[in-house]
């Protein structure tokens, strides 16, 4: 527990709400309290999980003090107060920074221990961080998300899990409070593969929407009216429907163009590592898309 003052463990006001029938006793901790991770972590903190939080950030942390959940010191300390290590960082090197540093994550677990990987990185990271998790006897389940933090909220946010099948059915549990579907795809870095390539297909088509509304312009058509045709025609898209429904605003598209850039280079490395084909369209498609979104403030 952080000692620091105003850092003393944290209770919900009241009475903490009981969703379902069964309180769980397994103990969670979360990193990584960003726009997606904190929805997810408030799920399971609702869920009446145990809950051990540790953020760089005071800030991050103090949005739960209407919660049951308390705050560790260190990464270490969040580890040894947790059967469940889930985290939700932004990169590989956030990973492994918060997992094997000298107060890390690792150092604190106790054997028996599951680490999640929530976020999007390398499956070589999930590799690599495995490893150094079966010296101690701990599990690593990679299990990438999709929707976004409103998802997580109304517990319909996608699970792409990869691991062993007794790893990922204890993790479910959990799991289950944010997220439907989970879907388990393979051996570790399955649920990795399979993000990128969401991504990097999804990257190709807000290219496709872009020019698509850009044409309908051309064509004096309305664009409010043809992201109506395309939500119920064969012609739609997840990247479409995200446009329209930001006005056809493209400023948050491009706040995530560093994550895009990333995701669409780890897939290609990946594919190039694997000698599979590299998808000329697609690959020609991303391109497109970043460009755009790097030079021009609007479709």
């Amino acid at each position: 527990m952080d000692q620091r003052p105003g850092h003393q463990r944290r209770r919900r006001l009241g009475h903490p709400a009981v969703t379902g029938t069964v309180t769980s006793t397994t103990r969670v901790g979360f990193i990584g309290l960003g726009s997606q991770g904190a929805p997810m972590a408030r799920r399971i903190a609702e869920e009446s999980f145990p809950l051990t939080l540790w953020a760089r950030r005071r800030t991050s942390t103090d949005a739960f003090a209407d919660t049951a959940a308390t705050v560790a010191a260190t990464p270490a300390e969040l580890g040894a107060a947790s059967d469940i290590v889930c985290l939700c960082v932004v990169a590989d090197a956030d990973v492994e920074d918060v997992l094997l540093r000298p107060d890390g994550v690792l150092t604190g677990m106790a054997p028996g221990g599951v680490v999640v990987l929530h976020s999007t990185i390398h499956p070589d990271t999930c590799r690599r961080v495995a490893d150094e998790a079966a010296k101690r006897e701990i599990a690593v389940v990679d299990a990438p998300v999709s929707g976004g933090g409103g998802a997580a909220a109304e517990r319909r946010l996608l699970v792409m899990s990869g691991g062993q099948e007794a790893d990922v059915a204890r993790c479910r549990p959990v799991f289950d409070t944010f997220a439907d579907p989970v879907i388990h795809l393979g051996p570790l870095g399955s649920g990795q593969l399979a993000k990128l390539l969401n991504n990097f297909v999804f990257t190709a088509q807000v290219g496709l929407a872009l020019d698509t509304f850009s044409l309908a312009d051309g064509l004096g058509m309305d664009r409010t009216a043809v992201a109506q045709v395309l939500a119920h025609g064969t012609g739609g898209s997840r990247a479409a429907a995200v446009l329209a429904a930001s006005g056809f605003n493209t400023d948050g598209l491009r706040r995530a163009l560093p994550l895009l850039r990333k995701d669409v280079g780890l897939l290609l490395d990946v594919a190039d590592t694997a000698r599979a084909p590299r998808p000329r369209t697609l690959a020609d498609l991303t391109t497109h898309t970043l460009s755009t979104l790097d030079r021009s403030p609007a479709p």
